[in-house]
């Protein structure tokens, strides 16, 4: 039986996206073994040329080359030396031509290098020593078979991975990457912390921008089914074409976050305070007083978003250390939200009758306030406040501000207040230009934004680097007590995390008796502050404990309620409810009963038969009549006069009456016997010493007794 000639197509990959395809002959004839023995030999012909050439052309370029050079020692240096400058040129031109973009091109321009500069060796010794004997024999064999053995591995692997792959292996990421368009942004450095984050450095191709990343995070947080704000796409500042990406996969927060109590009471203002965690696990902490610039702070979020959560947290920590005082506004809660606190409060203004006026006068005692603390710290050669300092650090915490004092203020005490140790802290639901200026928002360099209604409204609030990453909490209310916060001492890479505040409002007696307990270690107000803050301060309807009105135990709880307002307060009317007509007429016969009482008490006329007995306050009566004439009383001196305008305004201040405005002192300047003109210069005198404060709707506020000053 004639045997047949066949022939079997192998196809081999030979690189830059290529493929080769020959035919190798297979004869049908000599049996399985023959036939098994071609099916080798097929696979095996494309690994055979290393070999061959590691066989054959070392051992006959090294003959040639000592044949012709290794005759004499001149001639076999001289042959050594140019041999080996041209290992070293041909070796950089292998490196230079052989480069690429991904790790496979990379691996086969170090492999051709590092045979180049192999083989080229071995020949520049062959000169003066020859190719066969020892050591060039081993070093032919040894070499020869690892160099053909390492480029059989290459070819390996090269059929298969695509050598021309231009994008690098990002993995899982990756091919979400390329899902959402983003084929040719390369994704490094992916990794897992093991908490349910993610995270990897990312780099564009020419042509792109990280704003391109930025735009696609919503459609990768959609691939990873998860909320747009658990993706985050943040620029590198010192790259415009590199950036980071993280995604939060797990949420180790929606359980909730225990409050963690201080270390122990009376650490300084300028440690930290937990006042939550992370998304990744880690706690959030802050630490105001510590920074570089002590940065205040503006908090939007809301109604049931988390601010009094993360209020509590905060203030909880700060209310058991020393060398601190805290002033609180909030008159839209009050006690409900920090009552069983109050203790820890230096000065607490709720939703009292006449909490809105106290309110005010708080604000704005701040600016000279600002300036004393400012004298004082010159005088101890500090640029600005550090616990060095006799001055206490000082948190004043108002809600709601725009209801309460105008921006001019705010602007003023925002400005000045960093460098005296004044930490201002406002929150609000929307910091609009309508609630909050941008002069003071622009001061407000710290922030802590919880869940907002429009994606927009996080602008007023977060930078622009945070929201531009992604970092919004457009979740409303639906996901209290998260945030993103910047500032106060937060690293900037950690600004586009989500936090989560802790929870105080299933350990508040707990928290009330560590404050009770905290009131041995907090100290009073320092007296160049109180003495500034002036009788707004001393006449202050809410003192709380510190060190030297401690109690002895545990106070009731009605010892945590402010103290109610002064009688007389000129706002009272307003919290009044309105009378019935019966009340009304009631009230009226009582003041009729009332004014004939103190009728009955009136002597009679003890002139009935004078000249003038017989004329009524409404006659017009000249004075040749009857012989009358009237003397015009002395004008009283200007320590008199004075003496008449400081007692008016004391008397004002002894009733709680802690301003005024211009026109409420007329009658005593009338009964001083001065005009208007000589009251207004007093009133700027008094200003200037410090003893008024004049705002700029033309109210004056008082700060000391004037009495003395008479």
């Amino acid at each position: 039986m004639a045997r047949r000639d066949n022939q079997r197509r192998v196809t081999e990959h030979v690189g830059n996206g290529l493929t080769a395809s020959y035919n190798v002959p297979v004869r049908s004839g000599g049996g399985v073994l023959a036939t098994i023995g071609g099916h080798i030999a097929a696979k095996a012909a494309p690994y055979t040329p290393p070999w061959i050439g590691a066989a054959t052309l070392p051992p006959l370029a090294g003959w040639g080359v000592h044949s012709l050079w290794g005759d004499t020692a001149l001639s076999a240096g001289l042959a050594s030396a140019g041999m080996g400058i041209g290992a070293a040129v041909l070796s950089a031109v292998t490196w230079a031509v052989s480069g690429g973009t991904n790790k496979f091109r990379r691996f086969r321009r170090a492999q051709a290098t590092a045979s180049v500069a192999a083989g080229m060796g071995w020949l520049t010794c062959s000169i003066s020593a020859g190719p066969f004997g020892h050591p060039m024999t081993d070093l032919w064999l040894l070499g020869g078979g690892m160099f053909a053995a390492s480029w059989n591995v290459r070819q390996l692997m090269r059929n298969a991975h695509d050598e021309t792959e231009e994008t690098t292996d990002k993995g899982g990421l990756g091919k979400l990457a390329e899902a959402i368009g983003l084929e040719k942004v390369q994704v490094t450095k992916a990794k897992g912390n093991g908490k349910g984050m993610v995270t990897a450095d990312v780099a564009v191709p020419p042509g792109k921008t990280m704003d391109d990343v930025q735009d696609a995070a919503p459609k990768l947080a959609a691939a990873l089914q998860v909320p747009p704000s658990a993706v985050t796409v943040k620029k590198d500042p010192n790259n415009a074409g590199r950036g980071s990406f993280a995604a939060r996969v797990a949420d180790l927060l929606q359980d909730g976050v225990p409050f963690l109590p201080p270390r122990e009471l009376g650490l300084l203002p300028t440690e930290p305070i937990p006042v939550g965690w992370y998304a990744d696990g880690e706690e959030w902490s802050i630490n105001p007083f510590l920074a570089d610039i002590l940065q205040h702070l503006l908090i939007m979020g809301v109604t049931g978003a988390g601010k009094s959560e993360f209020a509590r947290a905060v203030l909880a920590h700060l209310m058991t250390r020393r060398k601190l005082s805290i002033w609180l506004i909030d008159l839209a809660k009050g006690e409900q939200t920090l009552g069983h606190m109050a203790e820890g409060l230096d000065w607490f203004v709720n939703n009292k009758r006449g909490g809105r006026k106290e309110a005010k006068l708080m604000l704005k005692s701040l600016p000279g306030i600002i300036s004393a603390r400012g004298d004082e710290l010159a005088e101890e050669g500090l640029d600005q406040w550090t616990p060095a300092s006799k001055l206490n650090a000082m948190v004043v915490w108002v809600e709601e501000a725009a209801d309460i004092a105008d921006f001019d203020v705010l602007d003023e005490i925002a400005r000045k207040a960093r460098s005296v140790g004044i930490w201002l802290v406002i929150s609000l639901q929307r910091a609009t230009w309508t609630n909050l200026s941008t002069d003071v928002r622009a001061n407000l360099q710290a922030s802590a934004c919880f869940g907002v209604d429009e994606a927009g409204d996080a602008s007023f609030v977060l930078p622009d680097r945070v929201t531009e990453s992604g970092a919004i909490p457009d979740w409303g209310s639906s996901r209290p007590g998260y945030a993103y916060a910047t500032g106060m001492g937060i690293p900037t890479d950690r600004w586009t995390m989500e936090v989560r505040s802790s929870l105080t409002k299933t350990v508040r007696d707990q928290i009330r008796e560590m404050i009770l307990a905290a009131a041995a270690y907090r100290d009073p107000l320092d007296e160049v502050t109180a003495t500034a803050a002036g009788l707004a301060y001393a006449q202050r309807t809410h003192h709380g404990t510190n060190r030297t009105n401690a109690p002895d135990e545990l106070p009731e709880p009605a010892r945590l309620h402010a103290v109610p307002a002064p009688a007389g307060d000129d706002e009272a009317d307003e919290d009044e409810e309105a009378l019935t007509p019966e009340q009304e007429e009631d009230a009226v016969m009582e003041l009729d009963d009332a004014y004939a009482e103190v009728m009955s008490h009136i002597p009679a006329d003890p002139e009935p038969h004078a000249d003038y007995a017989h004329l009524s306050l409404d006659d017009d009566v000249p004075d040749t009549e009857a012989g009358i004439s009237f003397e015009m009383p002395d004008k009283p001196s200007t320590d008199q006069a004075r003496h008449i305008l400081y007692g008016e305004i004391d008397g004002w201040a002894a009733q709680g009456r802690l301003s005024f405005e211009t026109g409420d002192l007329i009658p005593a300047a009338v009964a001083a016997g001065r005009k208007r003109g000589w009251l207004q210069n007093e009133l700027k005198k008094l200003t200037k010493d410090g003893a008024l404060q004049h705002d700029a709707h033309g109210e004056y506020t008082i700060v000391r007794p004037l009495t003395a000053a008479a």
